[in-house]
């Protein structure tokens, strides 16, 4: 690979050993094909650094280091990466053949955009389909218009410049689970973005994920984040009350409650399939007996799609 990369797939792992196998080949079957796969192994204690050297394919590019999170790791990759275009996608999601491929020709076609992103489908944690996300908005104006409402963007999904990122310094290691927001803050700065609206990969729901249902880490969190955002700026203070909050969730019951409360609660708004919402719903409350939100959720599942959709179109028209 000694001409010049086009594109740089950055994925960082950390104890992927479960999914990874399946998250890389996806992207060594892509369509387009002058890529190189850069993954950043961060500390990993399974066998996932094993997993990864099971593939043979010259594109692959492995880097370990010692621990230190998503987003030093995604510093790590930026600054080893040699593409012109940075393609984030996570270690336990899947690509669709075409990925690269329809995010590289509107780049290409889109010179003032320095970054698109796309639709995804949702799946559980065994693979299982939970719902195709529709992005809340996809042009430039109208994503600009919504920034400060809600995330723009599917992390995994999107494609960027690197050169637009770099000189922003990369990501910001105090951003703790939302370092991805807090550097779409500061890229609108550095030109247009858009959404795809098409399914450009599967994200995989799964109860390890360092990102879980925000209604789960309470209210303190949710209004030090929102503050954060608006005023695209970190204080010690503010990531010290951060570090404090994700510490004390750091738990397997918060994990997996969180995780079945979410693909219920999806299996219900998203694709009306009530009795698998109830399923769900009912791992979470066998979890946290004591959450009134879960028996209310439970509760919902017994209603109509129709009733269910003019709650939840309710509950959107007031944020």
């Amino acid at each position: 690979m000694s001409h010049a990369i086009r594109i740089t797939v950055l994925m960082p792992a950390y104890n992927s050993e479960k999914y990874i196998g399946m998250a890389i080949q996806s992207v060594l079957d892509q369509s387009f094909t002058d890529f190189e796969l850069l993954i950043v192994n961060d500390g990993s204690a399974d066998d996932t650094e094993a997993v990864i050297r099971s593939f043979t394919d010259e594109r692959i590019v492995l880097v370990n280091q010692v621990n230190g999170g998503v987003s030093v790791a995604l510093n790590t990759g930026l600054q080893m990466a040699r593409g012109k275009y940075i393609v984030r996608f996570d270690s336990d999601d899947i690509c669709y053949a075409d990925r690269l491929a329809v995010q590289f020709a509107f780049m290409e076609a889109n010179s003032d955009h320095v970054l698109t992103g796309s639709d995804v489908d949702y799946v559980t944690e065994e693979g299982d389909f939970i719902y195709h996300h529709h992005c809340f908005a996809y042009g430039a104006e109208e994503l600009s218009a919504k920034l400060y409402f809600y995330c723009p963007f599917i992390h995994s999904a999107v494609m960027y410049r690197k050169d637009a990122v770099m000189k922003l310094g990369g990501y910001d290691t105090r951003a703790h689970t939302f370092e991805d927001y807090f550097l779409w803050v500061h890229l609108f700065a550095e030109g247009k973005m858009a959404n795809l609206p098409r399914s450009l990969i599967k994200v995989r729901l799964n109860p390890a994920s360092v990102t879980i249902d925000e209604k789960w880490r309470g209210r303190k969190f949710r209004k030090l984040k929102k503050k954060i955002i608006l005023k695209a700026s970190i204080s010690q203070k503010e990531e010290d009350a951060l570090l404090r909050i994700l510490q004390e969730q750091d738990r397997h019951r918060v994990k997996h409650g969180a995780y079945y409360a979410l693909v219920g609660k999806k299996y219900l708004v998203n694709n009306y399939k009530p009795q698998k919402a109830r399923a769900y719903i009912r791992k979470a409350i066998s979890i946290h007996p004591y959450r009134p939100d879960l028996y209310a959720l439970y509760l919902l599942s017994f209603l109509s799609k129709k009733m269910i959709d003019l709650l939840h179109s309710f509950s959107l028209n007031r944020l």
